[in-house]
């Protein structure tokens, strides 16, 4: 359901499925990632493929879903909710874009990994927990984009920190492990560019529920705290 009802129903027709497709990349997304951890866990070498096929996918979705919020925006130059849905969707797919790119990622370090021959193969429990709470932010944005819900909007501004301190502690393991046995440095990188892209995911889905929050209320929540925002959505 679009945020105003319109005399036009082609107009609402046409913004309703702008946000099923941004749903539905949202979707593929979500998956990649699922694959991509999965690859790094099981070696799997078509996982990684996969995956990273995908990300063409994935790239060709924002290109259209781009040119199609322009094209609304030239022929039926909406003002007010209207065009703060649509310049949510611009910055949502682009943010999307971004977390397949992560994914593709995971895949390309899963493929470096699983071929190489070292005695000292790593542990992937923390990464794999790590993953998860970014993958149910990812999820909760998204239902919240669907539902125009700005209370699970800020429960995934809060998880964002829950991210932060896991990619926090394996930073530190990693670090021990290399003080305490150089030859562990090379996997140890490894799994130290993995966290990082699951630590960009989990920013990533943030910034999808802070423009929820634009779209509904007309305020811009970027960079301000987490309370900030409560108080915000209880208005």
């Amino acid at each position: 359901m679009s945020i105003n009802e319109h005399t036009s129903k082609q107009f609402d027709a046409e913004l309703e499925a702008l946000r099923a497709r941004v749903l539905q990349m949202g979707g593929l997304v979500e998956e990649q990632i699922k694959l991509a951890v999965e690859a790094l866990v099981t070696g799997d070498f078509d996982l990684c493929s996969s995956v990273e096929a995908n990300d063409h996918r994935v790239n060709g979705m924002e290109v259209s879903l781009d040119e199609d919020c322009s094209t609304i925006i030239a022929r039926r130059q909406p003002a007010a909710g209207d065009l703060r849905m649509i310049m949510t969707v611009v910055k949502t797919i682009t943010d999307l874009e971004r977390i397949g790119d992560e994914a593709a990622k995971i895949a390309r370090m899963a493929k470096l990994i699983g071929a190489s021959d070292r005695l000292m193969q790593p542990r992937f429990t923390e990464i794999r927990r790590m993953s998860g709470i970014a993958t149910e932010m990812l999820r909760k944005s998204l239902d919240a984009f669907a539902r125009l819900d700005l209370s699970a909007s800020a429960e995934v501004v809060r998880q964002d920190q829950h991210v932060d301190d896991e990619f926090r502690g394996i930073v530190r393991q990693l670090i021990t492990f290399m003080m305490e046995d150089p030859r562990t440095i090379s996997a140890s990188i490894e799994i130290l560019f993995i966290a990082k892209a699951i630590e960009r995911i989990g920013d990533h889905a943030k910034n999808i529920s802070e423009y929820v929050i634009y779209m509904v209320k007309g305020k811009d929540v970027r960079h301000v705290s987490v309370e900030e925002i409560e108080r915000e959505i209880s208005n």
